[in-house]
């Protein structure tokens, strides 16, 4: 499977599906993007990519430095949280991996910055790792609002996309459950093409 690096990902990933403005969570599980022809774009790929990608969000300021590590482990809940939607829309248990994760990432967040003491300044509160913090903040928003889109009122209207390749998820909003126009258009030339072939053959 072909990986395209974060320089190029801004032209072959689609729009943000349904509902993505309301739930930063879901395009959160929708950064990781199969495209037609075996490609596949993953706006969390690199450290630098997944600091743009929680700048853009409001998660993150645009010099916080990740490391791998952190984007190993935002990488981590996007498929923790990508197989609870996907329990959700095929009618699943819950796996429990998956719950343990979301349920630890909510829990990560400081409440306050800790008290600390040093000879010159004297007392003064500050995070213990201001990129820690960073990190723990953003996997808890994220968690916390994934957990919120599966209890919550729209969770009857959340869907898989059907148009392969596609493995977005999205909110349905009237007939369309489609993620975006592209995928549409593809399902829609796929089956007018399934109806010449088969006219052909009958």
């Amino acid at each position: 499977m072909r990986v395209m690096q974060e320089t190029v990902t801004d032209d072959l990933a689609p729009p943000p599906a349904p509902g993505a403005e309301q739930h930063p969570a879901l395009d959160f599980a929708n950064s990781a993007v199969a495209l037609p022809g075996g490609q596949f774009v993953d706006l969390l790929g690199t450290p630098d990519a997944t600091n743009q990608w929680l700048f853009q969000h409001g998660l993150a300021p645009v010099d916080a430095g990740l490391r791998d590590m952190c984007a190993s482990q935002l990488r981590s809940l996007r498929e923790q949280i990508r197989a609870l939607l996907a329990s959700h829309v095929d009618d699943h248990p819950a796996p429990a991996d998956a719950l343990n994760a979301l349920n630890t990432a909510m829990t990560k967040a400081p409440a306050a910055a800790l008290l600390h003491w040093d000879p010159t300044r004297g007392l003064y509160r500050t995070a213990s790792h201001p990129v820690t913090q960073i990190l723990d903040h953003a996997l808890a928003v994220l968690a916390t609002d994934a957990a919120d889109l599966l209890t919550g009122p729209d969770a009857e209207r959340l869907t898989a996309c059907p148009s392969a390749p596609c493995t977005r998820y999205l909110l349905r909003h009237g007939r369309r459950h489609w993620c975006s126009t592209r995928c549409g258009d593809r399902a829609r030339a796929a089956r007018a093409y399934a109806r010449r072939t088969q006219g052909r053959s009958g």
